[in-house]
C-alpha cells in the first residue's frame, strides 16, 4: 500500500514540474517579444516565482518518490531495461530545466540575445521527452 501511496505522490509531483517545463518557455517566448519595461519586469516576477516556486519544488519531490519506489523495489531496477532508459531521460529532462534555469537568470540581467522564435522551438522539448518516457513506462518495451 505505501508504494502506491509513493508512486501517486510520484505522478503527482511530475504533473506539476511537467507543468512548469511547459509553461516557462512559454513565458520566454513573451517575454522575448515584450518591448516596455513594466512588461518585461512582469515577466521576471513570473517566471521566477514558477521556477522556484513550483518547477524546483516539484523536480525535487519527482525524484524523491522516484527513488523512493527504487528502494521500495530493488528488482525493477535490477530487470527493468526501461527504467535505465527511463533515468537516462530524466538525467537529460534535469538539463533542462537547469538550461531553463540559466535562461531565467539571463532574461533576469537583460541579457537575453535570442529572439521569440528560439523559444517557441525551445519550449517543444519537454513534450518529447514526456512521449518518450510516458511510453518507456507504459509500454516497457524491453
Amino acid at each position: 500500500m505505501l508504494y502506491l501511496w509513493i508512486k501517486a505522490l510520484h505522478v503527482i509531483a511530475i504533473v506539476c514540474w511537467f507543468a512548469g517545463l511547459f509553461y516557462l518557455p512559454r513565458l520566454f517566448v513573451y517575454h522575448a517579444m515584450s518591448e516596455d519595461a513594466p512588461s518585461r519586469e512582469r515577466f521576471k516576477v513570473m517566471e521566477r516565482k514558477l521556477y522556484r516556486g513550483i518547477m524546483v519544488p516539484s523536480m525535487i519531490a519527482t525524484l524523491i518518490f522516484g527513488i523512493w519506489m527504487i528502494v521500495l523495489n530493488p528488482a525493477l531496477f535490477a530487470t527493468g531495461g526501461w527504467l535505465h532508459a527511463k533515468l537516462a531521460l530524466v538525467v537529460l529532462l534535469i538539463g533542462y530545466h537547469h538550461l531553463c534555469g540559466a535562461q531565467l537568470k539571463r532574461f533576469a540581467r537583460d541579457e537575453n540575445t535570442r529572439g521569440h522564435v528560439f523559444y517557441r522551438w525551445f519550449n517543444e522539448v519537454p513534450v518529447l521527452f514526456l512521449i518518450a518516457i510516458v511510453i518507456l513506462v507504459i509500454v516497457k518495451p524491453f
